[in-house]
């Protein structure tokens, strides 16, 4: 379900960078989207789904149905109520809110002035979607996957519809995008509905700020809510540097860190959305040595799937941005821009990924202040990599200076991976299964020798460009097969048991 929703997301992608380019009205709009989607995931994916789902996962197995029902509806109550509230203050905060996240567009007033009526229009998307998120972690708690992960797909084609059919229609086009944002919102929330009324819960919203379940949620959400999003912290501050870069930088940057949120999402969120209740029972049960065995098999997968990602997200970075998004008035010079910043988000994939897999290991034990101490280390980190690759780059007036910016986040990512690593081993929780050495040794050479192949036969830019656009689609579509087929076939060679890998046995 996850794989349906990214691809239609790649469609989204194709029409907006078609039809809309890589300029100022573009780098307004995914402002004004960017601010509420950094909330939906700081609140809703984040904080809240990573506190909540522990609790209501001990609820389920140990207290009664009305006990978890009762605890739905007090949170339904005090979640919702809260965000209404923030929704309101970030509508009214429209201008100051740009201006924050967004300094460099104060000396553009065309550029501001959009962001601002945008940002009016998009945010309520945060209220919907974070509810959303919280009915999806109940699903996903009671074992029903497919239901949240295919909710996305609603906000693709609420997009793809605005930007072909009502961004015509309107006086500024790109404004459209903006009610398409809106519109999801509210059907994604819609959509849940059916599915938690035929398990008996959907929530009848209920005040109680004093509640037990209230409480200990608030309590672990506090804390979680720097810590759990750092990567999207990392990434806003990414926006607001770019802001001060030459037009087209932040559409630079969008372009190249969605074609990373493919194998991020498909994969990264979606194991670690899974893990999450798993590590939850079995820390309520008190089974150690299945939690540890959890963890060891996600970090395992993370390497087979994530590093030959990396790699082919680098090889294959001009040739993904020309077959998806070249065209109409998207450019020959964005495409360079875009593969400079895609090829720096690379080589942070598998850390991006490894602390989705990670973080879990702590918010399951209901700990969450060890991962705001080490997501403070990674953000300050991250920071101070901004200045060090950005500013010598934008003195020299390269134009290219933004790629500072994804490689800043790409390392400060393996930072924060790394410190929760070495903390699960020495809070004791997490022990190595025997075998990892040679593993990592096959892994690697498997995504040398597919590499080194997708390389070798990749036409130059010149040729590729010249191309009709199926054509390009079709060798794109031929490498990245070669390069499948490649990898696992050396991974069969060099003795890896794919089959034993994909079981999860505790």
């Amino acid at each position: 379900m996850t794989m349906i929703s990214r691809v239609l997301g790649f469609v989204r992608d194709v029409v907006l960078a078609r039809m809309f380019g890589a300029d100022a009205a573009t780098d307004a709009f995914f402002v004004a989207f960017k601010i509420p989607n950094f909330l939906r995931r700081l609140f809703a994916e984040g904080a809240f789904a990573q506190s909540f789902v522990p609790v209501f996962t001990e609820y389920k197995e140990k207290r009664d149905p009305q006990d978890l029902k009762l605890l739905v509806d007090q949170v339904a109550g005090v979640f919702g109520g809260f965000l209404l509230v923030l929704t309101s203050l970030g509508v009214l905060a429209a201008p100051v809110l740009v201006g924050i996240f967004g300094p460099g567009f104060l000396d553009e007033p065309f550029k501001y002035d959009l962001a601002v009526e945008m940002l009016a229009i998009t945010f309520p998307y945060l209220f919907f979607i974070a509810l959303t998120a919280f009915a999806g972690g109940i699903l996903n708690s009671c074992g029903s996957f497919g239901v949240p992960a295919f909710t996305p797909v609603l906000l693709n084609v609420s997009l793809i519809s605005a930007a072909l059919w009502l961004s015509p229609e309107m006086d500024k086009p790109i404004v459209g995008l903006a009610w398409g944002v809106f519109i999801a919102g509210a059907a994604q929330l819609l959509f849940q509905f059916p599915f938690l009324a035929r398990k008996g819960l959907l929530p009848r919203p209920r005040w109680a700020w004093k509640a037990e379940g209230v409480q200990r949620i608030m309590k672990l959400m506090l804390p979680a809510i720097f810590g759990s999003s750092v990567v999207q912290i990392n990434l806003l501050l990414d926006t607001l540097i770019a802001s001060f870069l030459i037009s087209g930088s932040i559409s630079w940057l969008y372009y190249s860190d969605r074609l990373v949120e493919f194998p991020l999402g498909v994969f990264g969120i979606a194991l670690a959305t899974v893990i999450l209740p798993k590590l939850s029972r079995d820390h309520a049960n008190k089974t150690g040595d299945h939690f540890s065995k959890t963890i060891d098999w996600s970090m395992r997968l993370v390497w087979l799937i994530a590093t030959p990602a990396a790699v082919g997200l680098a090889v294959l970075s001009g040739p993904l941005l020309l077959s998806l998004f070249y065209g109409g008035e998207f450019k020959l010079t964005d495409v360079e821009m875009s593969q400079l910043s895609l090829i720096a988000y690379s080589i942070g994939l598998l850390g991006f990924i490894f602390v989705k897999v990670l973080a879990p290991g702590f918010y399951a034990r209901q700990n969450t202040k060890t991962p705001v101490k080490i997501g403070v280390i990674a953000m300050i980190t991250n920071m101070g990599l901004n200045v060090a690759f950005v500013v010598p780059l934008y003195m020299n007036d390269f134009k290219g200076a933004h790629m500072g910016l994804a490689l800043a986040t790409a390392c400060s990512s393996f930072l924060n991976a790394f410190l929760l690593y070495r903390q699960l081993k020495k809070e004791g929780v997490y022990h190595s299964e025997p075998g990892w050495l040679l593993y990592l040794v096959r892994i690697v050479l498997a995504s040398i020798a597919m590499g080194g192949a997708i390389w070798w036969f990749t036409p130059a830019v010149d040729l590729w460009i010249t191309q009709e656009a199926w054509m390009r689609g079709l060798w794109l579509l031929g490498l990245v097969s070669c390069g499948i087929g490649i990898y696992f076939f050396t991974l069969l060679i060099l003795g890896v048991k794919l089959k034993r890998l994909f079981q999860l046995k505790t």
